[in-house]
C-alpha cells in the first residue's frame, strides 16, 4: 500500500519514487523504516511549498521595492502578476501593500489592505499567497539582511524533479554516540552559500567511533534539544554534495548518547534550487571518512543545467 500511495503522490510532480531502502534480507523492519523515511522526505521536498518550489531570491537593498513580474517593478519576479504590490520599510519592521485588483490571501483570507511583513524569524511569519495559492512571497531575514524569497508550485525545478538517489548504507549506519554538551551560551560561527557569517548555539560534541577510528562533529542546537549536524566526508564531491550534507537527531539521552543515523543524512536545499541561503559545513566537521550512507548528489534535469 505505501509504494502505491507513493505513486499517487509522483503523478502530482513529475518525479520519480525513491530506491527501495538498501537491507540485508532478515531486516524488514530496518528496510521498512527507511523507506518510511525516505518517503517523507521525498514528500516534504517536492510539496507545493517545498524547496523545489523555490523560484526566487531577491535581497532588499532600498527602504521601499514595487515587485511585480512587469518591466515597470523595481524587483522583477519570475512568476506571478506584473504588478504584485509594494514591500516598505519602517525601522527593523516592514510591510507590504498589495496592488490594487490584485488577488492574494494570508492565512487563506484575502488580502486587500497593508500588513506588517514578518520575517521567518519572527514567531508568525507571513506568506502571501499569488496565482490562486499556487505561488508563494515570504520574508527572509540573514544577519543584518533581508530579501523576498518566492515559491511555485508549477516550477520546473518541482515539475521536472528527477528524484532522490542513495547510497547502499545500512544497520551499522545507525551509529549510537557519545554526547559531550558545551557550556551554556556557546556559539559556532556557521558560514553560508551567500559568504554570510552566523554565530549559531553549539551545544556540544557528538563523539562516534567507525572501524577502530574516533570521530567528532559538533551539534547545533539548544541544551538539552534537537540537535542538527552540518557535516562533509570523503564522499562530498564525489557522489555526495560537494559543500556537505545535514543530519537530525532526536536530543541527547539521560544516559549521555545519541542515535546518530547516516542513512538519514540529507543535502541541503542548495542542491536543488540556487536561490537559498545554506548553511555550510563548519572546518570542525569536515570527515576523513567516506560516509556512503544517505542520499547522494541530486542531478539537476538537463534543461536546468543548460
Amino acid at each position: 500500500m505505501a509504494v502505491i500511495a507513493m505513486a499517487m503522490l509522483l503523478a502530482g510532480c513529475g518525479g520519480k519514487a525513491p530506491e527501495p531502502a538498501a537491507a540485508v534480507p532478515d531486516d524488514p523492519a530496518f528496510a521498512a523504516q527507511q523507506q518510511q523515511w525516505r518517503m517523507q522526505r521525498y514528500t516534504e521536498l517536492t510539496a507545493a511549498d517545498g524547496w523545489t518550489a523555490l523560484v526566487g531570491l531577491h535581497w532588499l537593498e532600498h527602504k521601499a521595492h514595487y515587485i511585480g513580474r512587469g518591466p515597470g517593478s523595481g524587483i522583477r519576479l519570475a512568476v506571478g502578476p506584473d504588478k504584485l504590490g509594494m514591500v516598505s520599510r519602517q525601522g527593523d519592521r516592514w510591510s507590504f501593500t498589495p496592488e490594487r485588483g490584485v488577488a492574494l490571501s494570508v492565512d487563506g483570507k484575502p488580502l486587500t489592505g497593508r500588513i506588517a511583513f514578518n520575517s521567518d524569524h519572527d514567531a508568525q511569519p507571513t506568506r502571501i499567497a499569488f496565482d490562486q495559492g499556487k505561488g508563494q512571497l515570504s520574508l527572509i531575514h540573514r544577519g543584518e539582511r533581508f530579501a523576498l524569497r518566492i515559491k511555485h508550485a508549477e516550477a520546473a525545478s518541482r515539475t521536472g524533479f528527477t528524484g532522490l538517489e542513495y547510497w547502499p548504507g545500512g544497520a551499522d549506519w545507525q551509529v549510537r554516540a557519545r554526547f559531550l554538551p558545551h557550556p551554556p551560551g556557546r556559539t559556532l560561527p556557521i558560514v553560508d552559500i551567500t559568504g554570510l557569517t552566523t554565530a549559531m548555539p553549539n551545544a556540544g560534541t557528538v563523539t562516534f567511533e567507525r572501524d577502530g577510528q574516533a570521530y567528532r562533529l559538533e551539534a547545533i542546537g539548544e541544551p538539552g534539544a534537537p540537535l542538527f549536524l552540518i557535516f562533509a566526508d570523503r564522499t562530498s564531491g564525489h557522489g555526495s554534495y560537494p559543500a556537505g550534507r545535514y543530519l537530525d537527531t532526536d536530543a541527547p539521552g539521560a544516559d549521555g548518547h545519541v542515535l546518530v543515523d547516516f542513512n538519514h543524512a540529507y543535502n541541503p536545499p542548495c542542491a536543488f534550487t540556487p536561490f537559498a541561503t545554506c548553511p555550510l559545513a563548519p572546518p570542525e566537521n569536515r570527515l576523513d571518512l567516506r560516509v556512503e550512507a544517505g542520499e547522494r548528489a541530486y542531478h539537476l534535469p538537463k534543461e536546468s543545467a543548460e
